[in-house]
């Protein structure tokens, strides 16, 4: 009786329903990542998936940086006009995100073409990455807009719809590409085939848009927002997306000019295993991430603490048997990408110790963004981007992965731990596991 019980909440409960459902899609992303990461490796020769890793990291950080934090800004504007009964107005606010979008995207775009070629060139010691920056820059407003559209399905209350966009069917295009590939013995156009599919992903999610925004009901809205105003809300959001994506790219790119293309897809086989034991922590945050701003408003300290306790104790108790067993199998897991990627171990081991003792710090990262300390937050990542730049700048050309690795580790524990201290000594909330 009582399991039966527990399943008609679950079927009665949407926030539930949704966070299973939103828990499957991301699992299922990451299991797929990981096939797909597996096919990459054993198919193609670790110089190119060096080269592929390399232009996603330039998306990444770039794309950030073109993208102003309009994907994270859409959400505040939605909350905004819902409560307003200006629903309407959000069409207008994503056309004229779009346009800054298209222009923040030129500007780089030119910057790549001034830039001397050579200059590039020489800078990695190898011929191709100018070729490679500048294909990845055209596809910059691609990217952003199939970023951009994926955030405004969840602003429409499209959640499955934006968690198969996030977790599915943006592998869709580089896998069929690749296979393609992999079929004709083509594998140099690997780069080529995965820039395209931003192309392909920017129309099919665009279509779903306009299709959702025709839905919405006209409405008598006097809420007009402006570009200044959309810009001034976002970008320092932005600030703390760019930072969060430099310490996650800093190491590739010194690997790159330091190392080679082969470092680069050796290492970045670690990287993609430690983001998948990362979802574990994701997931919980957003399951949290509205109690906690709810209770801390309403000055509810003991519950805004039970909530705090028990996400720090089940981050922590899911991912510890995960990364004790990632570490006694580390050789097996990195010999299933091929014999050559048990180069990285050392590093995998470092960075995966490192996930553990950073999950002990549980939401503290949400916890800042949700209680109105936004900008405390942001200056502790942009602090902790300078300790991650010195530190690979030092330790990857004597080190290579190793190095890398430990930069990446030190970092990621020092805004964990410098934000668990801040939220203590201002709140006296322990986020840590207790």
């Amino acid at each position: 009786m009582k399991t039966n019980n527990i399943f008609d909440k679950i079927r009665n409960n949407s926030f539930v329903k949704q966070s299973i459902v939103t828990l499957f899609l991301r699992v299922s992303g990451a299991l797929l990542l990981f096939g797909f990461t597996v096919f990459l490796t054993k198919s193609f020769s670790p110089k190119i998936v060096g080269q592929y890793d390399f232009s996603r990291t330039f998306l990444l950080v770039v794309g950030s940086i073109c993208l102003l934090g309009f994907d994270q800004s859409i959400l505040y504007f939605k909350g905004r006009l819902a409560s307003k009964k200006s629903l309407e107005e959000l069409k207008n606010i994503y056309s004229k995100m779009v346009f800054m979008l298209f222009l923040s995207s030129l500007t780089a775009f030119l910057i790549i073409l001034i830039i001397d070629k050579k200059t590039i060139n020489d800078y990695f010691s190898d011929d191709e990455v100018y070729s490679i920056i500048l294909k990845s820059s055209i596809t910059l407003f691609f990217s952003g807009i199939s970023i951009l559209n994926t955030e405004i399905f969840r602003a429409l209350d499209k959640l499955i719809v934006a968690e198969l966009f996030r977790n599915i069917i943006k592998y869709v295009p580089l896998i069929l590409g690749s296979t393609a590939l992999f079929y004709y013995q083509k594998e140099t156009y690997l780069v080529d085939v995965f820039l395209i599919g931003f192309v392909v992903l920017a129309i099919i999610s665009s279509v779903f848009v306009f299709i959702y925004f025709n839905k919405i009901k006209k409405q008598n809205s006097t809420e007009k927002i402006s570009h200044k105003e959309i810009f001034l809300k976002s970008y320092p959001i932005a600030i703390s997306g760019m930072a969060l994506f430099l310490l996650m790219s800093f190491d590739i790119l010194f690997l790159k000019k330091y190392r080679n293309d082969e470092t680069v897809a050796f290492y970045s086989v670690g990287i993609k295993i430690m983001t998948i034991v990362s979802i574990i922590i994701i997931t919980i945050n957003i399951t949290v991430s509205a109690k906690i701003s709810e209770h801390f408003s309403g000055r509810n300290r003991n519950e805004l603490a039970k909530i705090l306790k028990n996400s720090s104790r089940t981050i922590f108790g899911i991912t510890f048997p995960v990364i004790v067993l990632l570490s006694i199998f580390s050789g097996h897991i990195l010999s299933l990408f091929g014999e050559e990627y048990i180069a990285a171990k050392q590093a995998f081991l470092i960075l995966i110790i490192g996930q553990g003792a950073c999950s002990a710090f549980g939401s503290s990262s949400v916890y800042l963004n949700m209680t109105g300390r936004q900008h405390i937050y942001q200056i502790i990542l942009i602090i902790a981007v300078i300790i991650n730049f010195v530190l690979n700048r030092l330790l990857i050309p004597v080190y290579g992965m190793t190095g890398a690795a430990i930069a990446f580790v030190s970092s990621s524990f020092f805004w964990n731990f410098v934000s668990a201290v801040v939220i203590y000594r201002k709140d006296k909330m322990k986020v840590f596991l207790n």
